[in-house]
């Protein structure tokens, strides 16, 4: 289809999987054409690149390489620390919110 093509594994949470796929029915009944998710999933990743300076595009980035970063940090703790972080964290939570009814 395209000169130089690159393949691509992207991992989208469900809910914008699903938003994307109506958006591609929704295109569909109006263009009286087949649009393809990965129709809809090009164009809403062309349609953001033109525009890099949109602060919405930056934060968004920010959060997802945010998470990213603390999934690996994660990841690479041994699991003996993990738990036990995690009962130090829900402990500091409940402490901060006030006492639990």
């Amino acid at each position: 289809m395209f000169d130089s093509e690159t393949r691509v594994l992207v991992i989208l949470p469900g809910e914008l999987l699903d938003r994307a796929r109506a958006l591609a029915g929704r295109a569909t009944i109006s263009m009286r054409l087949p649009v393809s998710l990965q129709i809809v999933l090009r164009a809403l990743i062309e349609e953001g690149l033109r525009e890099p300076r949109d602060p919405d595009l930056l934060a968004n980035m920010n959060r997802q390489a945010e998470t990213v970063r603390r999934i690996r940090r994660e990841s690479r703790q041994p699991m003996a620390a993990r738990s036990a972080r995690g009962v130090a964290a829900r402990g500091r939570r409940g402490s901060i919110a006030g006492p639990r009814a």
